[in-house]
């Protein structure tokens, strides 16, 4: 019998690296050992040894040792007072860093990391309204980097990806992120799809991309998913697996270089549209119930374009805008925020 595979969970970006956490503690604690043997080596005169009546190196290291760590089996100790003044002012001190030191590492190695897995889990468990991205290549980190400048929470954004670089890349910007193959069901139930707003796909592969948006549909039958392909052909085939939106860059391009053509401004209106750094931005939004009545000229939030109406399109055009109706979704030019009037 196959056993039950453990969830994924999610990660999130470390502040600081474990190698570099580990290893100025460990420098630290030698570097305050080094100090405590130089010390009780020059002054070695002040310790007496109870078992040969010699202090040589060793035991200079075993007395240093013994006392920082608190064991002190008296074999040998300090007489004088001025060794004993160095134990009192120094070594105290040093063994109370040394112990907080242990104590720091055992709580960033165990208990934190403990937490912070509980705390991820706990995140993972009350997912909801986010945006899940599979894929972080070009594309995939370009989406998400636009998402942010358009004020997305990067901690509302999860990163699906094989690629620990690519997972490293999108930790860095404060997504969450999950090392799995987004076309399998169960790592879409780890990110929990169902309760996400939205799917972006950016496999970078088109039967990859595909394959992952039929897996989304299955689960979440409602999901926005938005789906960038390649090859013109793989267009129809990732509509039917159940994108909602398909986009093809190498058209858009196209579509971009005819405009060009047909005018010297077009092409760079449409490029306004689609950046976040443009003056002006393609908004959607549900109808507001002040607006129902009126026409799609009328609306005073932005330039109406184009008003969806039990999923079909209807542009300024047509006579169906002429009369906003309860549950439409309209869809209008606005300008950037900060160039409003």
């Amino acid at each position: 019998m196959i056993g039950k595979r453990a969830p994924g969970t999610l990660r999130r970006k470390s502040q600081l690296p474990i190698w570099l956490s580990i290893g100025w503690r460990v420098t630290a604690v030698l570097a305050l050992l080094g100090i405590a043997i130089g010390v009780h080596w020059i002054d070695r005169e002040g310790l007496r040894d109870n078992y040969d009546g010699e202090i040589s190196f060793v035991d200079v290291v075993y007395f240093t040792f013994i006392s920082i760590t608190t064991t002190g089996y008296g074999d040998i100790a300090p007489v004088t007072e001025r060794a004993r003044l160095f134990d009192a002012l120094i070594v105290t001190p040093i063994r109370v860093f040394v112990v907080l030191l242990f104590i720091g590492t055992t709580y960033d190695f165990v208990l934190k990391r403990t937490w912070e897995r509980w705390r991820m889990a706990r995140i993972q468990r009350d997912l909801t309204d986010h945006i899940v991205v599979a894929g972080f290549g070009q594309t995939g980190s370009e989406a998400v980097d636009e998402l942010i400048a358009r004020g997305r929470d990067a901690s509302s954004i999860v990163v699906v990806d094989p690629d620990p670089e690519h997972l490293a890349a999108a930790e860095a910007l404060g997504c969450a992120t999950l090392a799995g193959d987004a076309t399998r069901d169960r790592t879409l139930q780890d990110v929990r799809i169902a309760s996400a707003c939205s799917l972006i796909v950016a496999a970078g592969r088109d039967d990859t991309s595909i394959l992952i948006t039929l897996t989304t549909r299955h689960l979440a039958p409602d999901l926005p998913i938005s789906v960038i392909v390649k090859a013109e052909d793989n267009e129809v085939p990732a509509r039917a697996a159940g994108a909602t939106t398909v986009i093809n860059p190498v058209s858009f391009a196209g579509l971009l270089l005819a405009s060009s053509c047909s005018g010297n401004h077009v092409a760079d209106y449409m490029m306004d549209l689609a950046s976040y750094d443009g003056r002006v931005q393609l908004a959607e939004r549900k109808a507001r119930p002040e607006e129902v009545g009126r026409p799609l000229s009328g609306i005073e939030t932005g330039l109406g374009v184009r008003l969806y109406r039990g999923g079909k399109p209807f542009g300024f055009f047509d006579p169906e805008t002429r009369s906003i109706e309860a549950g439409d979704v309209i869809v209008e030019i606005v300008a950037r925020r900060g160039l409003a009037a």
